[in-house]
C-alpha cells in the first residue's frame, strides 16, 4: 500500500504508522460492542406499543433493562414477563435470548460461512475468542457444530416440555408447543426467563418437568469445547483434554455439594422444602443446586430461603458455568485451578499439576484476574446499589451476585431498584456475559512489549 494511504480496521480509518484509540483491533472488542449493541436494538424493538400488553409502549429504562437480561441470558427482570409483554414482546425476548446464548460474534461468522464467503482471519479470532477453542483450522466444523448442538438440545427438550405440559398439565396443544420451545431455549441458554407468574414454583411437584429443565441447563452449561471432548470420547473420560476433565468434575462436585447443603439447611423450612414429600424435596434441592449456574429458574420462593442457603447459592452464582458456554460466572476451570493452585503452594510444589498435566504459570495469572477482577467488581457495584437504592445488604448483594454471574434469581427486589440502581444492574449483566477481563481488555490493550525485565525482588505475603 503506497505511504499515506488509510487502513480501515474494525469501521475506523487511520494511516499507517497512526495509533487510534478507537479503532477496535481486537476480538474482545468487537465481543462487547456486539453485546451493547444488541441490547440497545432489542431495547428499541421492546419499546414499540405492540411488544407490550397495555396501551403505549415499554419504559425505555424497562426495555433496555428487559433486552439486556435477555441478551445477556441472566433472567432478571423489572417487570411480569407474561403480565407485562404481548406475544410479539416475549418473541423478541425469545429471539434476544437465542442469539445472547449463541454469541453474537459466533453467529456473525455462521452468517458468512453459510452465504459462502471465507473468514479472514480477523473474523476467526473473533469467532474464537467467543467460543473458547484455540483451534483456528477447524473453525467451520465447530461452528456449525455449535448450531446443531444448540438447535438439537433445545429441539429435544421443547417437544419433551411441551408433551408434558400438554398431557400432564393440561395445557391445549398450541399453548403447550409455545410455552415448550420458550422455556427450552430460556434452559439451554441458561436464560431463566419464564412465562409463568410464578416461574417453575407451580410444578414443584413435578420431577419429570423440573428434572429435564435441569439437564438442559447442565448441558448448556458445560461449554462447546467440552461437548466436542465428550463427542470424540464418549466411552473414554480419561481422552479428553484438560478443559473438559477439569470442567465436568468441578461442575459434579459443585452440583452434588450444592445439593446436599441446601437440602440440609432447608429441609425443616416451611417456606421452601418443608410443606413437600421426601423425594420432591429431594428432587427441589437439586433443582436449585443447578439453578445458580446461571439459570434463573426456580421452583423454590428464594426470599424463603434461609441465610446459609442464600449464602451458598451466592457462591454457587458466583462460580458460574463452564467456559465457552451459554453460563456465566467466573467459570467452574476457573474456581477449579484456583484451588490446585493453593493446593501446589500449601505443599510446597513447584508446579501445579492437575489430571496429571502441567498447567502454565500465564493461565495461574489469568485464573487469579478473573476472580479478583469479578470481585472487585462485584463490591464496587454493591456499594453503588446500597447508596442508590436503600434496600437491605442482604438484598442488594444477592442481585448483584445474580446480575454478575447472569444467573437471574433474585429475592424480589428487582422492581424495587430506582433508575441508577437499574443502570448499575444493566452493566454487571453486560460484564458478566462479556467477562470483566474481556471488557477491560478490549479498553486498555496495547500492541506494546517490554523490552527489558526489571530487577527481582520479593515483598513479605502473609
Amino acid at each position: 500500500m503506497p505511504p499515506g494511504d488509510g487502513v480501515a480496521l474494525g469501521g475506523v480509518t487511520r494511516e499507517r504508522g497512526e495509533r487510534s484509540s478507537f479503532a477496535l483491533r481486537y476480538p474482545a472488542q468487537y465481543i462487547a460492542v456486539a453485546f451493547v449493541g444488541a441490547s440497545l436494538v432489542g431495547a428499541v424493538v421492546l419499546s414499540i406499543p405492540v411488544a407490550t400488553e397495555g396501551p403505549g409502549g415499554a419504559n425505555p429504562l424497562t426495555a433496555l433493562f428487559t433486552a439486556t437480561s435477555a441478551v445477556c441470558v441472566t433472567g432478571l427482570a423489572v417487570v411480569d414477563t407474561p403480565g407485562y409483554w404481548s406475544t410479539f414482546g416475549e418473541w423478541v425476548i425469545l429471539l434476544l435470548i437465542q442469539v445472547g446464548g449463541l454469541g453474537i460474534m459466533t453467529l456473525s461468522s455462521l452468517i458468512v460461512l453459510i452465504v459462502g464467503r471465507r473468514l479472514h482471519l480477523r473474523q476467526r479470532l473473533v469467532a474464537v475468542a467467543e467460543t473458547g477453542t484455540p483451534d483456528l483450522g477447524d473453525l467451520r466444523r465447530l461452528l456449525i457444530g455449535v448450531i446443531k448442538l444448540s438447535f438439537g438440545v433445545e429441539a429435544v427438550v421443547a417437544v419433551t416440555l411441551s408433551l408434558r405440559l400438554w398431557l400432564s398439565h393440561g395445557e391445549p396443544v398450541r399453548r403447550a408447543g409455545y410455552l415448550g420451545l420458550f422455556h427450552a431455549v430460556s434452559a439451554f441458554n441458561n436464560a431463566g426467563f419464564s412465562l409463568f407468574a410464578d416461574n417453575l414454583v407451580g410444578f414443584r411437584n413435578d420431577p419429570f418437568l423440573l428434572m429435564v429443565v435441569a439437564l438442559a441447563v447442565v448441558v448448556g452449561g458445560l461449554g462447546f469445547p467440552v461437548w466436542v471432548q465428550i463427542a470424540r470420547h464418549p466411552r473414554s473420560p480419561k481422552k479428553w483434554n484438560l478443559h473438559a476433565k477439569l470442567t465436568v468434575a468441578v461442575t459434579l462436585l459443585l452440583v452434588f455439594a450444592g445439593w446436599a447443603l441446601l437440602a440440609w439447611f432447608e429441609w425443616t423450612n416451611r417456606e421452601t422444602l418443608g410443606p413437600l414429600s421426601i423425594a420432591d424435596s429431594l428432587v427441589n434441592a437439586l433443582f436449585h443446586s443447578v439453578m445458580p449456574r446461571t439459570a434463573g429458574f426456580n421452583s423454590l420462593d428464594v426470599a424463603g430461603l434461609r441465610d446459609p442457603s442464600l449464602l451458598v447459592t451466592e457462591i454457587l452464582m458466583f462460580i458460574g458455568g463452564g467456559s465457552a458456554s451459554t453460563a456465566g460466572g467466573i467459570k467452574v476451570s476457573t474456581f477449579g485451578l484456583l484451588g490446585w493452585v493453593m493446593w501446589a503452594e500449601l505443599r510446597g510444589d513447584p508446579d501445579v499439576v492437575v489430571f496429571g498435566r502441567r498447567v502454565p504459570g500465564p493461565s495461574h495469572r489469568h485464573a487469579v484476574t478473573v476472580a479478583l477482577l469479578a470481585l472487585g467488581t462485584l463490591m464496587v457495584a454493591t456499594i453503588g446499589l446500597l447508596a442508590t437504592s436503600g434496600l437491605a445488604r442482604a438484598d442488594v448483594f444477592f442481585e448483584a451476585v445474580s446480575a454478575l454471574g447472569t444467573v437471574g434469581l433474585s429475592t424480589g427486589v428487582t422492581p424495587l431498584l430506582p433508575a441508577a440502581g437499574r443502570l448499575i444492574v444493566i452493566a454487571l449483566m453486560i460484564l458478566g456475559r462479556v467477562g470483566p477481563p474481556t471488557v477491560f481488555a478490549a479498553l486498555v490493550l496495547r500492541d506494546r512489549r517490554r523490552l527489558y525485565r526489571p530487577a527481582e525482588e520479593r515483598p513479605i505475603i502473609g
